[in-house]
């Protein structure tokens, strides 16, 4: 799906709010705290290439109703506007499992900017689309996940690592991590 994004003009903004929070992959002119309002952050994706396969799916982050999610925003230099976009799409299109959207978005610096971004929301109509999973149901995808990007296990805890970074924890993602460094932490006790 298209959008306005590669119709503007000037620097672009993009807010990532899972992976890219902690693995951009493109090139930004600057990084911001920023949050979002009306969408939160979800695990709420069946991962069938990144951080699963369509027989063991793993669980990714996604943009879902509702509430509001912090993050961060990249500020692109307007000459790598469509290079970023076409990598964006590459990376996180590759089932075409989100809506890919401008949102206004508030910048957490000193100015409290508020600029339109480029967003990843979750397309509820896809196959992928997972909807709200118990804890247990949660650590069973992410647990078995493991796909072209690797096991699901580690981008759980990156993303948390990512947060914690940023001064913010949101209890869901963080008992899911401390689940996983458990079972992680015991089995590597007992071979």
């Amino acid at each position: 799906m298209r959008t306005s994004a590669e119709h503007e003009t000037g620097d672009l903004w993009v807010f990532g709010y899972g992976s890219l929070m902690w693995r951009p992959g493109f090139a930004y002119l600057e990084r911001v705290s920023a949050r979002l309002i009306g969408l939160h952050r979800a695990l709420c994706v069946f991962s069938f290439v990144h951080r699963g396969t369509p027989e063991r799916p793993g669980l990714v982050l996604g943009l879902d109703r509702g509430g509001m999610c912090r993050g961060v925003a990249y500020r692109v230099a307007a000459k790598a506007r469509a290079e970023t976009i076409e990598y964006l799409r590459s990376r996180e299109q590759v089932t075409s499992v989100y809506l890919e959207t401008m949102r206004r978005i508030e910048l957490e610096d000193h100015a409290r900017r508020r600029v339109r971004a480029l967003c990843y929301v979750i397309d509820r109509s896809h196959v992928q689309y997972a909807g709200r999973l118990t804890l247990a149901e949660s650590l069973h995808h992410v647990r078995q996940g493991h796909g072209q990007s690797g096991p699901n296990r580690d981008y759980v805890l990156e993303t948390v690592r990512a947060l914690e970074a940023l001064g913010y924890r949101e209890t869901e993602l963080h008992l899911l991590a401390e689940q996983l460094k458990g079972v992680h932490e015991k089995g590597a006790a007992h071979p």
